[in-house]
């Protein structure tokens, strides 16, 4: 009688898991937490020192402050645990891996379109422009690396300045 009691207990259990509501709040404490995951504090807090996924923020009173992402996680690493039956290192190595994967499809950038093939006359202006900024780059780049003359003489002779070519012209 006592295992069947306990048995249903564990089915209703799984069905409210995949349900949970999150409220639409920024921050949650450990009780609301615990509450939404069905656990205990100290179960989160144990979960905090095994996942590294499960960090939440802390208050300038040390309360620890879970956002909606940490709820989530907390409720993910419940279902791998209590319902997969996964080991606590076998949900952190699942873990690990998805995030890498997610990285992975986050941090792919679309091609970008670098030298197109064109014949039009817009783009041969801008190349024709390219190639003079570059040209005046260099240029400065030598003034700039050339060692500059003493100042005392610039200052006895006070030469006129040297007319620099305009850097934007078209």
């Amino acid at each position: 009688m006592q295992k069947q009691k306990h048995v249903s207990q564990r089915a209703s259990q799984r069905e409210g898991a995949g349900s949970t509501a999150i409220p639409d709040k920024l921050y949650f404490r450990i009780g609301e937490v615990a509450r939404l995951c069905k656990v205990q504090a100290y179960v989160l807090r144990f979960w905090e020192s095994e996942f590294p996924q499960l960090k939440p923020n802390k208050s300038g009173t040390g309360q620890r402050l879970y956002r909606k992402c940490d709820v989530e996680m907390a409720l993910n690493v419940k279902r791998l645990l209590h319902e997969q039956g996964y080991t606590i290192a076998g949900a952190r190595q699942l873990l690990q891996s998805e995030g890498r994967e997610a990285r992975k499809r986050n941090t792919a950038q679309p091609e970008l379109p670098l030298k197109r093939q064109s014949t039009g006359s817009h783009a041969d202006k801008n190349e024709l422009r390219l190639q003079r900024l570059r040209m005046e780059l260099k240029e400065i780049l030598g003034m700039l690396s050339a060692s500059p003359a003493p100042a005392s003489r610039e200052r006895k002779g006070k030469k006129a300045p040297l007319e620099r070519p305009n850097l934007f012209s078209e």
